[in-house]
């Protein structure tokens, strides 16, 4: 059986306006990075922010964070996020892709045989 499942891919939004290029020469394909949630955001009540380390990327573009935001507002910890593709000759909104995964385990079993 699988460990974990192919969820979605975007770029990550706001890249250049965040501290993301501060650290580009460190990001590498397959580079794990964290999502978390930002209800208080002024802009987008569903936003999910994406972090390498402490260091805020920018966001889930807000065409594809609301699944993503309400299940990590209910508290599943299930989302693996890495980063799928590094294009630094292209617009710095498009130069980073990222991959979520759904992690496999028994926490999220029933959830999963749910949903998909």
């Amino acid at each position: 059986m699988e460990t974990r499942k192919h969820f979605m891919h975007c770029q990550i939004a706001g890249f250049s306006y965040h501290e993301g290029p501060l650290v580009f020469n460190e990001l590498t394909v397959g580079t794990e990075l964290t999502l978390v949630t930002e209800p208080d955001n002024k802009y987008d009540p569903n936003a999910v922010a994406v972090y390498y380390g402490n260091t805020k990327l920018g966001y889930l573009p807000a065409d594809k964070n609301n699944i993503v935001h309400l299940l990590l507002e209910m508290g599943y910890d299930i989302f693996e996020t890495r980063i799928q593709r590094i294009d630094p000759a292209t617009h710095p909104e498009n130069q980073i892709h990222i991959i979520i995964y759904i992690k496999r385990n028994e926490a999220n079993r029933d959830m999963l045989e749910y949903c998909m």
